[in-house]
């Protein structure tokens, strides 16, 4: 019985929506690969979970799924046995018992790094400058127009809650380190998928690389389905 192909699921982090994942599935789609992203509304931790363990329901056969920044937390609290492999994309890897601001802060942070502090209603938005200063300095006039207009805030919630045994701990994941990242410094990174024992994909590109490097994203995400369905 031919075995089945995997879908690639893709979850954006904080600041962005699905859309920041748009050329890496047009360029996904030319290769005959199905992706799909998963929304998460970025209210709470176990919020997101859920989000995702929703959209996973909706994927039938085996499942690559990929998380940008924030969402590698989230990826890496799944249990759905679908999933046969993770990539991490300039990606948040906490340990059992650690939060997601843990491991963002463990390294004192790029000089043009935004200051983050929550608003009168709770919520964490990035300034409008720290877009191309350091969420996507690569990016084009109109990419950061559309990250602008397009960006979600992130509730406190959602790094502030110990993470239990991540996924990472029992099947293969792939990470690419970005090393002209602003937002998580690269020493963060590599030490994140050195613990995770991932595949290391370093590259010189910038925090968002979905939307300013999708080859080299792309690149990463066709070597995970391919060993994942090995």
């Amino acid at each position: 019985m031919a075995q089945k192909v995997a879908t690639v699921a893709l979850v954006h982090g904080a600041w962005a929506d699905g859309s920041s994942w748009s050329k890496v599935i047009t360029a996904l789609h030319t290769k005959g690969i199905k992706a799909v992203t998963a929304p998460l509304p970025l209210t709470s931790f176990a919020d997101d979970v859920s989000a995702l363990d929703r959209a996973l329901e909706r994927i039938e056969g085996p499942v690559v799924l990929a998380g940008h920044a924030y969402a590698g937390a989230v990826i890496g609290a799944i249990r759905n046995a679908a999933v046969q492999a993770l990539v991490y994309v300039a990606a948040l890897a906490p340990a059992e018992g650690q939060t997601v601001a843990d491991v963002f802060y463990m390294n004192p942070p790029h000089p043009q790094a935004p200051g983050l502090a929550p608003d009168d209603h709770g919520l964490i938005w990035l300034p409008d400058e720290a877009f191309p200063a350091a969420f996507a300095p690569n990016a084009s006039a109109e990419d950061l127009a559309v990250l602008r207009a397009v960006q979600r805030p992130i509730s406190p919630a959602c790094i502030t809650v110990p993470v239990g045994r991540p996924l990472w701990r029992e099947i293969p994941s792939w990470y690419l380190v970005a090393e002209q990242d602003r937002m998580i410094v690269a020493p963060t990174q590599r030490f994140m998928a050195e613990r995770m024992t991932a595949q290391l994909r370093p590259h010189p590109v910038d925090h968002t690389p979905s939307i300013t490097a999708p080859d080299v994203v792309v690149g990463v995400l066709t070597e995970a389905l391919q060993g994942a369905t090995r």
